[in-house]
C-alpha cells in the first residue's frame, strides 16, 4: 500500500477528523487533525481481507474457538519481542483504557493511591479519578530534551496508600524507550512499595532505529505484580475494533482478574478476534515495518521544521507516531500558543496540560499521517511563528 494515499476521513464518524472543530474550534475544510492517536492510513491487506470474508459469510453469531487468536498473539509476541506468552495468561479488554479500569477494580479500593509518572496518556488519571482512586503524580525529569526517572523523589512522595503504579512503555507523549536499567528501577520501586505494576506497552511495535523495546516481563523479580496490557490498535490503526490483551503471568493475580471479568459480563467482539488474528502474522509484521521506515520520515521532517521555530522544541522520538513539542522558550503563554496553533496554522494538536503535571506549554502532534501533510503541517507552524524569526 501507499501511506502517501489521501483519505478523506470527514464524515466517517471519525473522533479526529469529526470533532476537531467542537473542540479545537479548527474546521475539517481546511484544517489538519493531528490530535487523536490513531492513523490516517489504512490496515493491511490481510486485516481487511478477513473481515471482508467475515462479513461475506454474513451471520454475526457468538464467537467460538479462540485458539487461532491466541496463538497468533503468542506468535507476535515471541517473533517481535522475544516473548514466550502463554495462552491462558491473555484476557481480552474493550481496549485498555477499558483494561485499566478493570485493574482499578481487581487490585485497588476506592481512595486508594495509584502512581503515575507524567506527563502521561491522559485517559489514565482520567479513569483513575472517574474510579474514585487517589491520584498520585511522579513528575518525570526532563534533561534536555530526553524524559528520566527520579526514584529518590517518588519514594519520598509515597505515604503507603499506594496500591498500583501504571508505567506508559514506551512513553506517551515523549516517546522515550526505557532502558533496561530504568525498567529494572521501576520493578524496585513497585517492591519496595508494594505495589502491582500495570504495564501499558500499546506502542511496543513502533521503534525506531537505535532503540529496542523491552517487555516488563523481562524484568526478573516483579512477574508476582505484573499485569501487562497489549493491543493491535496503534500498530495497525485497529481502534475502532477496542481489543486490548491483559497479559497475567502470575496465577494469584490471573485469577483475580478473571472474577472481575465473569462480574462484569465481559467478552470479546468478533471483529476485533477476526482483526488481531489477521494482524498478528507474518503480513502483518512486513506491514508493520514498512509503517515504520514512512513514519520514521514523517518525524524527522517534522523534526527539522518546527526545531527551526526559535524558542520551539520536539523531544526525540525514540518509538510512537506522537511528537511531544515543547513551547516554553518562546516566553508564550499556553493560551498564545494554542491561540496559534488552532487558528493561524489550523492545526488540531492535542493539549499538554491534559497529559498532567509537566504537560504545562507543550502540544502532541499526531505524525501518523501523509507525508503532504506533515510538510503542509511544518509550513503552517512556521508562518503562525514568523515573527519569532
Amino acid at each position: 500500500m501507499s501511506f502517501d494515499e489521501i483519505i478523506d476521513r470527514r464524515g466517517t464518524h471519525s473522533t479526529k477528523w469529526d470533532s476537531m472543530n467542537a473542540i479545537y474550534g479548527v474546521c475539517p475544510d481546511d484544517g489538519l487533525a493531528m490530535w487523536v492517536a490513531d492513523m490516517d492510513f489504512h490496515p493491511p491487506a490481510c486485516v481487511t481481507a478477513a473481515l471482508q470474508e467475515f462479513v461475506d459469510h454474513n451471520v454475526f453469531g457468538y464467537f467460538g474457538d479462540d485458539s487461532a487468536y491466541r496463538n497468533a498473539i503468542c506468535w507476535w509476541m515471541e517473533n517481535r519481542h522475544g516473548w514466550k506468552v502463554d495462552p491462558a495468561a491473555i484476557f481480552t479488554t474493550h481496549g485498555l483504557v477499558n483494561a485499566v479500569g478493570m485493574c482499578l477494580e481487581t487490585y485497588t479500593k476506592p481512595e486508594e493511591g495509584v502512581v503515575l509518572f507524567s506527563p502521561v496518556y491522559h485517559a489514565f488519571a482520567k479513569t483513575i479519578k472517574a474510579a474514585g482512586r487517589t491520584l498520585v503524580e511522579c513528575q518525570l525529569v526532563n534533561n534536555d530534551g530526553r524524559y528520566e526517572m527520579d526514584f529518590a523523589a517518588y519514594d519520598a512522595q509515597m505515604t503507603g496508600n499506594e496500591k498500583m503504579v501504571i508505567l506508559c512503555s514506551p512513553h506517551n507523549p515523549g516517546g522515550r524507550v526505557w532502558t533496561r536499567d530504568e525498567l529494572n528501577q521501576v520493578a524496585a520501586f513497585a517492591r519496595r512499595h508494594d505495589l502491582i505494576l500495570v504495564s501499558d506497552e500499546v506502542h511496543q511495535d513502533i521503534v525506531f532505529d537505535g532503540s529496542k523495546h523491552i517487555p516488563t516481563s523481562h524484568i526478573e523479580g516483579i512477574e508476582d505484580r505484573l499485569v501487562v496490557l497489549t493491543a493491535p490498535s496503534k500498530t495497525f490503526n485497529l481502534a475502532a475494533a477496542h481489543t486490548g490483551q491483559v497479559i497475567i503471568q502470575d496465577k494469584t493475580l490471573r485469577a483475580q482478574f478473571a472474577v472481575t471479568m465473569t462480574a462484569m459480563g465481559m467478552s470479546a467482539n468478533n471483529f476485533g478476534y477476526i482483526a488481531t488474528t489477521a494482524a498478528y502474522s507474518p503480513e502483518g509484521a512486513a506491514w508493520v515495518d514498512e509503517l515504520i521506515a514512512y513514519i520514521d520520515g514523517n518525524r524527522r521532517l517534522f523534526d527539522e521544521g518546527v526545531n527551526a521555530i526559535p524558542g520551539v522544541k520536539s523531544m526525540p522520538l525514540e518509538a510512537t507516531y506522537l511528537s511531544w513539542v515543547d513551547f516554553t522558550n518562546t516566553g508564550m503563554t499556553m493560551d498564545e500558543i494554542s491561540e496559534r496553533v488552532a487558528k493561524s496554522a489550523k492545526i488540531a494538536a492535542n493539549q499538554g496540560p491534559t497529559f498532567g503535571t509537566g504537560g504545562e506549554l507543550h502540544l502532541r502532534f499526531n505524525l501518523a499521517t501523509p507525508r503532504s501533510r506533515v510538510e503542509e503541517a511544518v509550513a503552517r507552524l512556521q508562518s503562525a511563528f514568523s515573527d519569532l524569526q
